[in-house]
């Protein structure tokens, strides 16, 4: 396994990670949430993980920033690890470097937001501390949900972290 490192995104990865974002998410269409004004204006809080090498390779990636309107709360926009490096500590190594990152800037909370059908995605954010945030509707499985969260009406399960536990 090649060595990979933990950087602050760039601008330049934008091309890249819109381009393999679809296929790292198993087909479902996400390339739309991905915009190039967050690798301009949000690049001290996201990351991207880098496979080192002659030529180095994107392999995950992390958007995320600190709120306006909530000094004290971040929010996490998008994550993404590559199938070929999933289970290897990518994803937790992205979200605590974002942890640290924005409990420097006096963050206490930290939300994020996730399909009810991304069951990995819900589990993942359960291992990394984060609870569900109780909603309006539950799925067949029991979990909490906000019916009609995102633009086109779709459902969505919030989520928190307590940076300060």
């Amino acid at each position: 396994m090649a060595k990979v490192r933990i950087r602050n995104l760039r601008e330049e990865d934008f091309p890249y990670i819109r381009s393999v974002i679809n296929e790292w998410f198993g087909g479902r269409q996400v390339a739309d949430l991905v915009h190039r004004f967050l690798f301009q204006h949000f690049r001290d809080t996201g990351f991207v993980a880098e496979e080192i090498g002659k030529a180095p390779k994107i392999v995950g990636f992390l958007v995320g920033f600190v709120s306006q309107t909530h000094p004290e709360e971040a929010y996490i926009h998008l994550v993404g690890v590559a199938p070929s490096h999933r289970g290897q500590g990518l994803g937790r190594g992205l979200y605590e470097r974002f942890f640290e990152a924005v409990g420097q800037r006096g963050c206490r909370h930290v939300r994020s937001v996730t399909a009810p059908v991304n069951t990995a995605s819900i589990q993942f954010h359960r291992r990394m501390g984060f609870v569900i945030e109780p909603g309006d509707a539950t799925t067949a499985d029991g979990i909490p949900v906000h019916s009609k969260y995102s633009g086109n009406g779709e459902a969505r399960v919030c989520l928190v972290k307590d940076l300060r536990s």
